[in-house]
């Protein structure tokens, strides 16, 4: 009796998901286990090819084996709770686990966030420093701008979760959510909340705002570089070595802009669910697609893998 005096209350949340129709469940966790397993299989097969080629041991794909990496530890972070949910028709998540899953929510969907800048800032110096590429982006240069992202993303993510450690909450509750996302758990709590989803929304409007001006200013130093180039083959080529990027950052952004939207204004639950499922599930599954489709050293250096023909680079 002594021992459960001392004892602060144990909170229990639930991660509703997609749906509570017990007829849709085995669609839905087929849907997401084809999901995980394609983002698990491409980021790694990337992250595989780039280390096994010495063609590309080269800043550009040093940052993408990097995002690939993140790719897995977002989808990571999520998906397995949600599948092992449904297959034990046990929608619980304790609290250190929700608190958890929040951080490395932050840290891992802020760090795609940073590469992303840094991988646009690797093609601004390769189109328009090429004389100084290689001396510019040197590996301690490399493994610092990836070291600096992780620490920046680290900080940004450290007060949210701090904050969401203050909160007291009334009873075990329902997040209308596949996880415990920030804002959805702020949102339950019977505390004071206003300092919460001030810190949320400036802290994630300067982190993503500064990141997508760098991205930004990148983009228009290139395009302007690839338009003074006077060969019609010369700029295809420059600008076929960022379509890519420029690709995964659309995606990134633009479903990352949906859930913003979508949480400022008041829809349905299952909408928020839709749109954050595009901004955490989807671009990981598809970036390995489009870097290793669009990308023809890419594509040979990965037939070399999976086939042992040589590569023709």
């Amino acid at each position: 009796e002594m021992e459960l005096t001392n004892q602060t209350p144990v909170f229990k949340f639930f991660l509703v998901g997609l749906t509570d129709d017990p007829n849709l469940q085995p669609l839905i966790f087929s849907l997401f286990l084809s999901i995980y397993l394609i983002t698990i299989l491409g980021n790694l097969l990337i992250m595989l090819t780039v280390s096994s080629d010495s063609h590309l041991h080269t800043p550009m794909y040093f940052f993408l084996s990097n995002l690939s990496f993140t790719d897995i530890c977002i989808s990571t972070t999520t998906i397995p709770k949600m599948l092992v949910n449904i297959q034990t028709q046990n929608q619980r998540i304790s609290y250190t686990g929700c608190v958890s899953q929040i951080s490395f929510v932050l840290i891992f969907g802020g760090l795609e966030n940073c590469l992303l800048a840094v991988m646009a800032y690797d093609r601004y110096v390769a189109i328009c420093h090429p004389l100084t590429y290689t001396v510019i982006m040197n590996l301690l240069h490399c493994v610092s701008l990836v070291l600096l992202s992780l620490i920046m993303t680290t900080v940004n993510a450290l007060p949210h979760s701090l904050m969401v450690l203050r909160l007291s909450f009334c009873t075990d509750l329902e997040i209308s959510h596949f996880f415990c996302e920030l804002a959805q758990v702020i949102k339950l709590s019977c505390s004071d909340t206003l300092i919460n989803f001030l810190l949320m929304n400036l802290g994630t409007s300067i982190f993503a705002g500064i990141s997508l001006c760098g991205i930004i200013f990148s983009y228009t130093q290139i395009i302007s570089s690839i338009l003074r180039i006077p060969s019609v083959s010369g700029r295809y080529k420059a600008f076929s070595t960022c379509g890519s990027h420029f690709l995964v950052v659309s995606l990134f952004y633009g479903t990352g802009l949906g859930v913003y939207l979508s949480s400022a204004v008041k829809g349905s639950s299952v909408k928020n669910i839709v749109s954050s499922m595009m901004y955490i599930v989807i671009p990981q599954m598809l970036n390995p697609f489009i870097y290793s489709l669009r990308n023809k050293e890419m594509r040979e250096s990965l037939t070399h893998l999976l086939t042992g023909k040589p590569s023709l680079l």
